[in-house]
């Protein structure tokens, strides 16, 4: 054994973290160093202070009074319906064309799950969605980046956030595909960062093995912080981006770099914009964008009595109409601001089952689901809203852009996303004139089009013939 840096012994002591220092201190030299690498990655101070919180499990007052105190959002843009908002929409998608062109945009794609729920071991950015090709989620993505790429003569770049469970395969795959046709320095991965799971009886700090800490994702929070960690925040400011068009990887058409949300974004000098759509009842499982005591604020499902999520104002309008659909756009100096001591989004906790290793080096297996043994922690990025001075809320097609694929059947299920692509692939031939069996199967790529104008327009120049288009008939 080699004695310990007197900085680590005195925090662990500080912090009432004798067993992790006696596990330490039980280590031979070679295998204290990957321990003692992240507990000198861990903030004891915060921990300590959201355990102690957690003890009292007394929700506050603020969080108690939310759903009554929600109002319906009101800095909305709803979907057009007359000429002058179809007149706004058209110079909010100009603005967003010339900030692309500006080389102000840059697209985040969160991508630190795996496809477990679906099935499949591997990240679910490697999901086969294309519904005749088998096009996984993140070919999707990537030929939607490289069209917008060629349509507005920009650089566009793409930050990929996996976490540690995925990072090393999504980087493989990528160079297994060679990028899908994209400069490979124009694809930067980052990882987001690591929580320790705390006992939740006594605050300490739980092992995994004897050699590592048990560590979870911080959460989709953990963006900023893995932002900055990283550099990039720093190295898209110098090149120039302004705004950082986010979204998730399990939602195949989303409208990624979306000229018309970083449009309006721009003209309402929005900090944090996010688009939205109508939720098909109010019992459906979605967090809603609400006003409350004038902050931009997201309300969870779960926090909903049946009565409540149907609520009505005096007016009549539904107050949690506006479902999230984990589409933003944020004001890259906004970002900044949110790395600082003291800003940064607040951490959730969540009482889980997590194996830990016991003194003497035994692996304890909790499973009592009535009492967790553990605490596990993490960030949500849309706690970032009422942290905004100037939040904005675009409402969004739910048909056209919202197909998530997280089910492994029914509701947001791979068939209902797969459904919803060929459903748009036959509306966009429809438009262009086009006549394609009923039964038959479509599969537009971004590469051939990325909306029905184009699609028309490159089929009318002879650009593009309909037999390019990936088609299949099903078997009867």
């Amino acid at each position: 054994m080699s004695s310990l840096p007197e900085t680590i012994r005195q925090t662990l002591t500080t912090f009432h973290q004798q067993p992790l220092l006696q596990a330490l201190q039980s280590l031979p030299v070679p295998d204290q160093h990957r321990l003692l690498e992240q507990i000198q990655t861990v903030d004891f101070q915060m921990l300590r202070d959201t355990w102690r919180a957690a003890l009292t499990d007394t929700p506050s007052e603020h969080a108690v009074h939310r759903p009554a105190q929600a109002r319906a959002p009101h800095n909305v843009v709803r979907q057009p319906v007359s000429a002058s908002d179809s007149d706004a929409w058209a110079q909010a998608i100009r603005t967003g064309e010339q900030a692309l062109q500006n080389g102000q945009v840059a697209v985040i794609t969160v991508a630190g799950g795996q496809g477990t729920r679906l099935g499949f071991e591997h990240p679910k950015g490697m999901f086969p969605i294309g519904p005749v090709t088998n096009r996984t989620l993140f070919q999707v993505f990537a030929e939607q980046i490289l069209a917008r790429r060629r349509r507005h003569h920009a650089a566009i770049p793409w930050l990929i956030m996996t976490s540690d469970a995925t990072h090393q395969e999504t980087v493989r795959f990528f160079e297994s595909q060679s990028y899908f046709g994209l400069e490979p320095a124009s694809v930067v991965f980052f990882q987001q960062g690591s929580l320790p799971a705390l006992d939740a009886a006594t605050g300490q700090l739980l092992l995994a093995s004897p050699t590592e800490l048990a560590l979870s994702p911080d959460g989709h929070g953990g963006l900023i912080m893995a932002l900055q960690n990283a550099g990039l925040l720093t190295r898209l400011h110098d090149e120039g981006v302004r705004h950082l068009f986010y979204h998730q990887v399990d939602n195949p058409t989303a409208i990624v770099a979306d000229p018309a949300l970083i449009g309006f974004h721009s003209l309402h000098q929005s900090q944090l914009t996010t688009s939205v759509v109508c939720k098909d009842s109010p019992t459906e499982r979605m967090g809603v964008l609400v006003d409350i005591e004038g902050h931009t604020e997201i309300i969870e499902y779960s926090e909903l009595t049946p009565e409540e999520a149907a609520r009505h104002d005096d007016s009549g309008q539904w107050i949690f109409w506006a479902g999230n659909t984990a589409i933003h756009v944020f004001d890259l100096a906004f970002l900044q601001g949110l790395t600082g001591k003291g800003r940064q989004l607040p951490l959730h906790v969540a009482r889980k089952n997590v194996p830990w290793v016991n003194a003497d080096g035994v692996l304890v297996q909790p499973n009592d689901p009535n009492r967790p043994n553990a605490i596990k922690l993490e960030r949500f990025i849309f706690d970032a809203l009422p942290m905004a001075t100037r939040t904005l809320i675009i409402e969004g097609d739910r048909a056209r852009e919202f197909n998530p694929v997280k089910n492994k059947s029914g509701k947001d299920s791979a068939e209902t996303s797969q459904a919803a692509l060929n459903r748009i692939g036959h509306l966009w031939l429809q438009q262009a004139g086009c006549a394609v069996p009923a039964n038959s199967v479509v599969e537009i790529s971004p590469l051939q089009a990325l909306d029905a104008p184009e699609l028309q327009q490159r089929l009318a120049s002879g650009q593009l013939q309909l037999s390019d288009i990936a088609t299949r008939t099903p078997q009867a």
